[in-house]
């Protein structure tokens, strides 16, 4: 399997081009803020050639660039329903720090796009994706895993777990309460040699953040609402 990932924009958002190998069809996961040049060397560099677009979430620096990339190369999104108006309306999810940095935006949604929800399996670029809608971060906040050669999983974690820490959960449409459920139910429950690969950040594993991440050992009271705004980076 080759992954290929890369921080672009202002955010550092970790865009994401996986495929069974050189020379094969890709899937790119959140093409964000000035992701569109990195995808496209990528794709020249390891002879790549795209199906979909894949989406962890909705927020503006994971989703910027999806629309030139999607239609540019001819190819759907994929979202969560509950996600998919931030498309066209990414402000709706700002914070009022990140809506000044922005400005002004005309978005709209890539030319086809579509809908997954929990416990689909999208089979693409000769891949299955496992989707695990993970609502906190966002109400269409969702993960994919997908299993490698050497027999274990690798997750795309968007922006509900990162390496120490977990996504913000007070900006609109989030919830702590909704981010602990998703922890506990499909978080924790995975096996530790899970690969995890975070919107932000570097790269994990479940068995290694099971006995670090405060937010996953009980270091820090979930219940506490002062924990919505100690979660990792983002919007």
């Amino acid at each position: 399997m080759l992954v290929v990932g890369f921080p672009a924009g202002a955010f550092q958002t970790n865009c994401y081009l996986v495929a069974a190998g050189e020379g094969e069809p890709c899937v790119i996961v959140d093409p964000g803020q000035d992701a569109g040049e990195g995808v496209a060397e990528a794709i020249r560099k390891y002879r790549l050639s795209p199906v979909a677009v894949v989406l962890t979430h909705g927020h503006l620096d994971h989703t910027y660039s999806v629309t030139p990339v999607c239609d540019g190369n001819g190819i759907p999104a994929w979202i969560h329903p509950e996600d998919r108006a931030l498309l066209s309306d990414p402000t709706a999810a700002l914070s009022a720090e990140s809506a000044a940095f922005f400005g002004a935006l005309t978005m709209r949604e890539p030319a086809e796009v579509r809908e997954m929800t929990d416990g689909a399996e999208l089979d693409l670029a000769g891949l299955t994706l496992a989707v695990d809608h993970t609502p906190g971060h966002t109400r269409g906040s969702v993960t994919f895993r997908t299993a490698t050669e050497e027999g274990g999983q690798l997750m795309f974690a968007g922006d509900t777990l990162f390496a120490g820490s977990i996504g913000r959960t007070d900006l609109p449409g989030g919830s702590m309460a909704e981010m602990t459920a998703s922890l506990r139910t499909k978080i924790l429950p995975l096996p530790d040699d899970t690969v995890v690969l975070p919107g932000h950040g570097p790269a994990t594993t479940i068995g290694r953040e099971r006995v670090s991440n405060p937010f996953l050992t009980g270091m820090i009271d979930l219940t506490d609402p002062a924990s919505a705004h100690r979660g990792g980076r983002g919007i």
